[in-house]
């Protein structure tokens, strides 16, 4: 008896843990059939902001930008051609004074070269004489020789008429260099011009050879231009260009002066005909006729400014032009294609300026051109146009 109620209790002890285990698996199952299913959605994409503009097909004119310093074409210094006293110099003669071509810029005292041509003249005079007299003897021995038929030219004077011509010649020499030193004692240039100096004044002694002013003339300026040979590919021109008289290429020369953007026009005329071996440029030649006429609020281009020069180059058919924000390093373009997601192309550029680039092929007429920057750009990266003025952002979406 005592032994079948132990067998119980142990029974009893060993199906406790049982019955919990069947119990908790019956709520695990049902708490699962109960259980409200998840909902199934589609993956979201992060599609990246970019800014894009269509492509267009054109014809253009290759425009080369360069940088360059306004010079006169003639600058020189005057100097005297014969010594005396300055006796009046005109009232330009200053700094920065205006001269026209042939104006006299002062007068040396001429008294002595005055003197020195009627010397001159005097001696001719007697050299004209001389050679009449020559003539006449001449023509006496002639006759008195006549009947000889081995007279000398000795006897038939023709060395003394020789001797009188030769220093008729010499004498008429004398007074017209005479009248050129007379006439230099009245100073002035061959060219309008303006002056950046003098170093004379009225009253002073100036001796030959002695620098009286410097100046500059004021008909022509010039622009040397640096060129790449990219540049001169655009200008479609060789090195060594020469312009026919009237011809040459466009140039719009412009200079931040007196607070104001100004403008001249002018042309490229020519190309040095050599290269640079430090820097592997050459150079090119503009000029800008009558630089100091201006009208009413007009600057002159004067000589010492720094200008920018664009310069109409050859004719570009059939190209597709982008901005120039779109063309990446190395010739690659990117695109956000009709599926919304960025492809990169390779391009052959035409040309290329600082808003815009031309190019030859690789893309079509209204690609859409990726213009803002992209970080790590991989091809098929998906995108979305931003239409408005704001900055790009990360967008999302289905």
């Amino acid at each position: 008896m005592g032994g079948s109620s132990r067998i119980t209790v142990t029974a009893k002890r060993a199906l406790g843990p049982v019955i919990v285990a069947i119990v908790t698996a019956l709520i695990v199952s049902a708490l699962v059939r109960t259980a409200p299913e998840p909902e199934v959605g589609e993956a979201v994409t992060n599609r990246i902001g970019v800014y894009v503009e269509r492509a267009t097909r054109t014809g253009a004119r290759a425009e080369v930008r360069a940088f360059g310093e306004v010079r006169p074409r003639v600058q020189i210094d005057v100097v005297s051609e014969v010594s005396g006293r300055i006796t009046s110099v005109s009232p330009r003669f200053v700094e920065g004074g205006s001269l026209s071509a042939g104006e006299p810029l002062l007068t040396i005292e001429n008294r002595d070269y005055v003197l020195a041509v009627a010397e001159a003249k005097a001696r001719l005079a007697a050299r004209r004489l001389e050679l009449e007299q020559a003539r006449a003897d001449a023509d006496v021995a002639e006759r008195q020789l006549a009947g000889e038929s081995n007279a000398s030219g000795l006897a038939l004077k023709k060395p003394q008429i020789a001797q009188a011509e030769a220093a008729l010649n010499a004498a008429e020499l004398s007074v017209r260099r005479a009248q050129s030193e007379l006439a230099r004692t009245e100073i002035s240039v061959p060219f309008d011009a303006r002056i950046t100096s003098t170093m004379v004044d009225e009253g002073q002694y100036v001796g030959m050879g002695r620098t009286i002013a410097s100046v500059f003339s004021t008909d022509i300026a010039e622009v040397r231009l640096p060129l790449t040979d990219l540049d001169i590919a655009a200008l479609g021109v060789p090195i060594g260009f020469e312009a026919e008289p009237g011809q040459g290429l466009d140039v719009v020369l412009t200079a931040n002066v007196a607070g104001a953007m100004r403008r001249w026009q002018g042309r490229l005329l020519r190309l040095d005909a050599s290269l640079d071996p430090r820097t592997r440029s050459t150079f090119g030649t503009v000029e800008v006729v009558d630089p100091f006429k201006t009208t009413q609020g007009d600057m002159p281009m004067a000589p010492g400014l720094f200008v920018a020069a664009d310069i109409q180059g050859r004719a570009l058919d059939d190209v597709i032009a982008i901005p120039a924000a779109g063309l990446r390093a190395g010739g690659r373009v990117f695109i956000m294609n009709d599926k919304d997601v960025l492809e990169i192309r390779s391009v052959i550029v035409a040309h290329a300026t600082s808003e815009v680039a031309y190019l030859v092929n690789g893309l079509n007429e209204g690609d859409r051109v990726i213009v803002s920057p992209i970080r790590n750009p991989v091809p098929g990266m998906a995108l979305a146009a931003i239409e408005d003025s704001a900055d790009p952002v990360q967008l999302s979406g289905d």
